[in-house]
């Protein structure tokens, strides 16, 4: 008799890239999937522990998902970065859960989720096994995850207590990954690491993103975008391939989590206000056309009213276009849980606000230049209510930023590229179609 699986994953893309990889192998092992988690045998969901936020999102969809299970004979399994973290007291605190999966773990999920026993399962150390792709994105786009872990140890964050020491994935492996994921018809492929900067360095002893990157040209994907690229880290030649390769999409995600120098070294960032503005400009020089998105940390441990003006002003400058903002999140185990001047959630949620509206003010301000303006558009879906179709240029990654809103008068097909007039502006682009160009 099939056995049926209900899988859903919270958090980041990179874990969404552990989910597909975990899909892959639990198919090959004679899994079907299901859309209800009613007519689910095994109930699994991919968790997210990265700040307090997200820890709260997980146990919430943890006991959403456990209601399933009343008078069943389900099996509820909890994989991922809570699993990873807090899996020991939570097997003790939720009984609904058979088995807690650390991320270490995956290379035997298919014997772990079918043993009998209720059990917390965290391995030291990572074992590597033979990964597979079920794409759960778009067919249009892809993230291709190139490495694991964190050297960084910024003194905020727990990845490199949940994920381990940096870990590239060789080229090759990398490379066969990408092609399958071309033979799937993805136009869009997305780099992603918790730092692609450092790619290869643990494994060849050098730096080896721009080698990788041209491999994946190779293949002839209609567009490369780049996320999480450490800003000291970030050279000369790189930005010049963003520049001048038609393939690479005019976008870079530059983390510089704040601009005041007093709060960056309390980060142990390797940057600083000086450097940031240098970068920035630097890339701008390389070609205006480049966006740059970023994301920022309000209300770290000692932050003064000094260091919250300086970020402020520096993002009502525009010099950022897109950018995320996130509340100070005191997580245990990390350098800054520890450190005097914790400010009170009302001051940090405050800044916080403060600094979205000002970016939502930079987005509609620049927005305007579209106005009038053709632009080439991925189409993507229908927003309902909206009555609109919608798309992601050049300048929008997945799910972050903002998106373009359009009518069209021709049949549309997902994934492939348009010309859209632009009629409207505000947060988000609005136009009509014109005509289309195909895949590019």
């Amino acid at each position: 008799m099939a056995k049926t699986l209900y899988i859903t994953s919270l958090g980041c893309e990179k874990n969404r890239i552990d989910t597909e990889n975990i899909m892959h192998t639990l198919s090959n092992a004679g899994y079907i999937f299901v859309s209800d988690p009613k007519n689910a045998d095994y109930l699994v969901i991919n968790t997210c522990a990265f700040i307090e936020a997200a820890k709260k999102e997980s146990i919430n969809a943890i006991l959403d998902l456990s209601d399933n299970k009343a008078n069943t004979n389900k099996k509820l399994i909890v994989l991922g970065c809570l699993a990873e973290r807090y899996g020991k007291e939570l097997s003790e605190s939720m009984p609904e859960v058979d088995v807690f999966v650390g991320v270490n773990s995956y290379h035997d999920i298919v014997n772990i989720i079918e043993r009998e026993e209720s059990r917390v399962v965290i391995n030291p150390q990572f074992v590597p096994y033979e990964k597979g792709r079920l794409a759960t994105t778009l067919q249009s786009y892809a993230y291709i995850k190139i490495a694991e872990g964190c050297d960084n140890h910024c003194t905020y964050c727990a990845i490199p207590s949940i994920r381990g020491r940096y870990r590239s994935e060789r080229m090759e492996y990398l490379v066969q990954e990408a092609e399958r994921l071309k033979d799937m018809g993805i136009n869009e492929l997305i780099i992603v690491a918790q730092d692609i900067t450092r790619y290869g360095i643990d494994l060849y002893g050098t730096y080896k993103l721009k080698e990788l990157i041209k491999s994946f040209i190779e293949l002839k994907f209609s567009k490369i975008r780049l996320m999480y690229a450490y800003p000291e880290l970030i050279d000369d030649e790189l930005i010049e391939m963003i520049a001048t390769t038609p393939q690479i999409a005019k976008y870079i995600d530059v983390p510089l989590q704040h601009i005041s120098d007093r709060i960056l070294k309390l980060m142990n960032r390797k940057t600083s206000e000086m450097a940031s503005r240098a970068l920035i400009e630097k890339i701008k020089n390389a070609s205006s056309k480049i966006v740059i998105r970023s994301t920022f940390i309000v209300g770290f441990p000692g932050e003064e009213e000094k260091d919250f003006q300086l970020l402020l002003n520096f993002i009502k400058s525009g010099m950022i276009d897109y950018a995320g903002f996130f509340e100070y999140s005191k997580e245990e185990g990390t350098r800054a849980a520890t450190m005097p001047g914790m400010l009170p959630k009302t001051i940090r949620h405050k800044r916080a606000i403060q600094l979205s509206k000002e970016q939502s003010q930079v987005i509609v301000s620049k927005h305007r230049e579209y106005l009038n303006q053709t632009i080439i558009v991925m189409y993507e879906g229908i927003d309902y209510k909206k009555g609109l179709f919608f798309g992601r240029n050049d300048y929008n990654a997945p799910d972050i930023d903002t998106l373009v809103y359009f009518t069209s008068d021709i049949p549309l097909d997902i994934g492939e590229f348009y010309f859209v007039k632009i009629t409207k502006t505000d947060f988000h682009l609005y136009g009509n179609v014109l005509g289309i160009i195909g895949v590019y």
